[in-house]
């Protein structure tokens, strides 16, 4: 089962593969390297907290925490179960990029909001009093189609604003940027939209707006030119509703940083300003970056501005924000020896969450993933809501797993395995045949346009207890292996090219499923999963 924040006992959790303090009062970008797309971040106090998009994937709306903006651990969701709420119907059907867009999060009154678009349904806010939750039924503030990316500003005067983008693919206008009023509970808009800045020229694509007010000005930071090859504008007014003026204030200039995307303004206790935003890698996803942030003349300028012209480029290598203290290393969750009897918070469903799907054994240090029939129309795991999947963690990696697979003696067809997931997709597959466990490597290419898997190899095996393997290389390739005593390792098929998903980075897990209708089936059991470098 999945409770919110019972992942405070790990903020201990330091990567094998990936840490971004240096250990010498500096850090290197990115802070966080796996795909927490279109992220937001507050200060409360002495802690930090940030939030990104999930899409479709649950727990949605995961929660991470800092108390310095370099040392992160994920402590929870703010939706943990089900997207039912504000999608009936649609429990077991994978939504692959829709749903939750680009959140914001912000401290009010004593109140935690989280405010997003949902594209095809509307602008969707919850609360909680505190950050460990309950979090509150997803309230509908506005039921629209294609306002996105939301962010409120609660006004000196009472007033309550949001700034919103819109998604073409929906909205049918793109590159512009709205505000609406809100009322004082802000769960509902009460004056409609109204377009503050148009970026048709010379600003196309702007989006995932945020909301701030300072000595008097409106600022709304957005992104603009293209996820991967853009830049961060701002824009300033006396007015929420304009005029603006715009000013681009961080772009990639002779770094290795495209398009430097989307994020969020923080300041630490000591009044240093920060900004953390994203960075497009393909199909590792959108990595996290913490930048130095000053304000001259009313503006902020982002990064390092080597020219004076008050646009700067990101850092690669910086010394730590000054937050009073000094803090140990951590990093997100991503092995796990499942020695409790909840999931790591690392872990997400392809849809809502279904208890049919799995057991956790903490005191004998296992998971047990039950074969869950697919759907009428499967052609490939891409149609699969139960598997269990996490973020990519690196630029290269190794995941080893060790599983046992108890398939039904009375039917055929069951599956279980370790898979790369997106597009296109690899699996390291054992399935029930007439002739016993067949292991065998597969891939599908264009998985999201209704391709079916081919299979590159395949072996009877021995046993029904074995380890496997994925090496995940920099250059996006993939390869498997498995062994019988987690000593020496076998390939098995060929290397495959990593694709990202829809609107998110590949991804790595395992599942288990059956092809035929009945009351019962068989199960994988697995004991762990490790991240490591080799």
């Amino acid at each position: 089962m999945f409770f919110p924040f019972t992942a405070y006992a790990q903020e201990n959790y330091v990567s094998k593969v990936w840490v971004a303090d240096q250990g010498n009062g500096t850090y290197r970008n990115p802070i966080i390297y796996a795909d927490y797309s279109d992220p937001d971040a507050i200060r409360v106090d002495n802690d930090y907290y940030m939030t990104a998009s999930s899409f479709n994937c649950i727990p949605g709306l995961p929660i991470l925490h800092s108390k310095d903006l370099v040392n992160w651990s994920i402590i929870g969701s703010a939706m943990p179960y089900t997207l039912d709420d504000i999608a009936p119907g649609t429990i077991e059907t994978p939504q692959h990029g829709n749903r939750v867009w680009a959140p914001s999060i912000r401290y009010h009154d004593g109140e935690f909001y989280i405010y997003w678009g949902d594209p095809d349904q509307g602008i969707f806010m919850t609360k909680a009093k505190d950050i460990k939750g309950p979090w509150c039924k997803p309230i509908l503030v506005e039921a629209s189609k294609g306002f996105i990316d939301t962010t409120p500003l609660w006004d000196d005067d009472g007033h309550v604003y949001l700034v919103h983008a819109m998604a073409g693919s929906r909205a049918g206008l793109k590159s512009v940027i709205c505000v609406a009023e809100l009322n004082a509970e802000g769960t509902a808009v009460i004056k409609p939209s109204r377009i503050v800045f148009d970026g048709h020229e010379g600003n196309e694509t702007c989006e995932g707006p945020k909301f701030y007010k300072r000595n008097g000005y409106y600022y709304i930071f957005t992104p603009a030119g293209g996820v991967s090859t853009g830049w961060q504008l701002v824009l300033r007014s006396k007015s929420a509703y304009g005029p603006y003026e715009q000013k681009i204030v961080l772009r990639q200039g002779k770094t290795a940083v495209n398009g430097p995307h989307q994020g969020a303004w923080v300041t630490t206790q000591t009044g240093e300003d920060w900004f953390i935003h994203f960075q497009d890698v393909g199909p590792k996803g959108r990595i996290l970056h913490l930048e130095p942030m000053k304000w001259v003349k009313d503006w902020p300028v982002i990064g390092e501005d080597k020219d004076g012209d008050g646009c700067g480029q990101p850092v690669s290598v910086y010394r730590k924000p000054n937050v009073g203290n000094t803090y140990p290393i951590c990093t997100p969750q991503e092995s796990d020896e499942f020695s409790t009897n909840d999931l790591g918070p690392q872990w997400q469903w392809q849809a809502n969450y279904n208890p049919r799907w799995i057991y956790c054994n903490g005191s004998d240090g296992y998971i047990r993933l039950y074969s869950y029939q697919v759907c009428k129309d499967y052609k490939s795991l891409w149609d699969v809501p139960n598997l269990l999947l996490q973020k990519m963690p690196a630029n290269e990696f190794t995941v080893t797993m060790k599983l046992k697979f108890q398939p039904s003696d009375k039917i055929q067809g069951e599956r279980t395995g370790l898979v790369v997931m997106g597009m296109n997709y690899g699996v390291l597959s054992i399935e029930k045949t007439k002739e016993g466990l067949v292991l065998s490597q597969n891939e599908c290419k264009d998985a999201d346009k209704g391709a079916t898997e081919k299979r590159n190899a395949e072996l009877k095996l021995k046993q029904d207890e074995l380890f496997l393997r994925v090496v995940v290389t920099k250059d996006n390739k993939a390869t498997f292996s498995y062994s019988y005593d987690n000593k020496k390792f076998e390939s098995l098929g060929s290397a495959f090219n990593i694709r990202e998903g829809k609107w998110i980075g590949a991804k790595i897990g395992t599942f288990c499923t059956r092809n035929v209708t009945n009351n019962d089936g068989g199960w994988a059991q697995i004991d762990w999963f490790r991240i490591t470098k080799e």
